[in-house]
């Protein structure tokens, strides 16, 4: 035993690397001024309106986002878990195959899509039908985010689904539930474990997002990683940047809370 725990010396040295140090780094920026010294100014800074209206927006789509994946991904994963194949990798292997593309080249791949003269508009102009205003708009980075995280909302549930034993559904049929009720009673509670982690792992992405938002929305589409974004590359402030950081840091801790809150049963989702 005493040998093993040689193996997780290089996950240690990883961890302090790559999390540790550079948590530290933006906790140290985002309170300090250019000179060193103390300030909350930084963290101050998301109470200017655009900053503000950013973070309303990145909350308000990451929520959408998230609905609209928990809606397709709850009947996919009923789908995959009622077919009762010998060997479904197969069909895993096809929800999860966009994952292996670039998440760039995916999401341009949307933008040739939406565009006004994109495939999309190029199919309705030939069937004669209106085109559709999509690209640059909130529901244009919507698309994006559903298509891009909807195998992390699809995975979980499924996982949790394959675990419910066969016993437990028919008992309760036997005792006179009918199929409405066995979904409702048991297999609903019983895969809120999968549809939390989900959730946590849709959710995250999508409200600290700023490449979907710079491709799908442009310039008119401004979210909250976009206004961080801007504070590292363009600006140059790494102060700001690092404060604004914490703050957004500081609602995906309460969003994490509140979603570990409902899942006493989950792990690995407690962040307290």
């Amino acid at each position: 035993m005493k040998n093993r725990k040689w193996l997780s010396y290089p996950y240690i040295l990883w961890m302090t690397l790559f999390i540790i140090i550079p948590l530290l780094m933006i906790i140290y920026y985002g309170v300090t001024t250019k000179s060193g010294s103390f300030t909350l100014d930084n963290l101050a800074f998301i109470t200017d309106p655009i900053n503000r209206n950013a973070l309303w927006l990145s909350i308000k789509l990451s929520v959408v986002s998230t609905l609209v994946c928990l809606i397709l991904a709850y009947p996919l994963a009923l789908i995959l878990n009622n077919m009762k194949l010998k060997n479904n990798s197969f069909i895993i292997l096809i929800f999860i195959l966009p994952m292996w593309m670039n998440f760039l080249l995916r999401t341009i791949a949307w933008q040739n899509i939406l565009e006004k003269t994109g495939v999309l508009n190029t199919i309705l102009r030939f069937l004669h039908l209106p085109t559709l205003e999509l690209i640059n708009t909130p529901a244009a980075i919507v698309f994006g985010m559903v298509y891009n995280f909807l195998p992390f909302m699809i995975l979980p549930i499924y996982n949790v689904l394959i675990k419910i034993s066969d016993d437990t559904i028919n008992a309760a049929r036997d005792l006179g539930a009918n199929s409405f009720q066995t979904f409702l009673k048991i297999i609903l509670p019983l895969s809120f474990p999968g549809i939390i982690s989900g959730i946590t792992m849709v959710f995250v992405p999508s409200l600290t997002t700023f490449v979907i938002s710079t491709i799908l929305g442009g310039s008119k589409i401004v979210l909250i990683g976009n206004v961080i974004e801007q504070q590292f590359k363009m600006i140059n402030n790494w102060h700001t940047g690092s404060g604004l950081s914490l703050v957004l840091m500081v609602f995906i801790l309460i969003s994490m809370a509140i979603l570990a809150k409902y899942d006493k049963e989950a792990e690995g989702t407690s962040v307290w």
